[in-house]
């Protein structure tokens, strides 16, 4: 990896951190995790190093950087599904997630396994 320091911004949200500034900067601060001011930046901001920070986020932090590469290392199915989550289109987010709200989980699986209704298919 390239990149070794992380503003608390880039964190936000990544691979199960929490979603605001605030939740990254406490749960840094309960961990122990090594930071340093940001230079050019008035008031407190800090940035994390990437050896600090939990296993999990450095992997999602490595994909990210990483683009279309892949890792054979990387196995965690919530890391493989947030990067082939982000590759896809808007207009596609939009029809997996309206698909999961409608059908659930069991209707996402019978379209992957081929079960489903090809007329369903075509009102999507």
């Amino acid at each position: 990896m390239k990149k070794e320091w992380f503003a608390t911004k880039e964190l936000v949200g990544v691979a199960g951190l929490p979603t605001t500034v605030q939740g990254i900067s406490q749960r840094a601060k309960r961990e122990s995790w090594q930071y340093r001011k940001r230079v050019g930046v008035q008031g407190k901001a800090v940035e994390y190093h990437i050896e600090s920070i939990p296993e999990k986020v450095q992997l999602a932090l490595r994909l990210q950087e990483e683009g279309a590469k892949y890792s054979a290392q990387v196995n965690e199915p919530l890391t493989i599904w947030m990067s082939a989550y982000n590759q896809l289109t808007q207009k596609e987010r939009e029809q997996l997630i309206s698909l999961l709200l409608r059908h659930g989980v069991a209707g996402l699986m019978a379209k992957v396994n081929g079960s489903s209704d090809d007329s369903e298919e075509s009102s999507d």
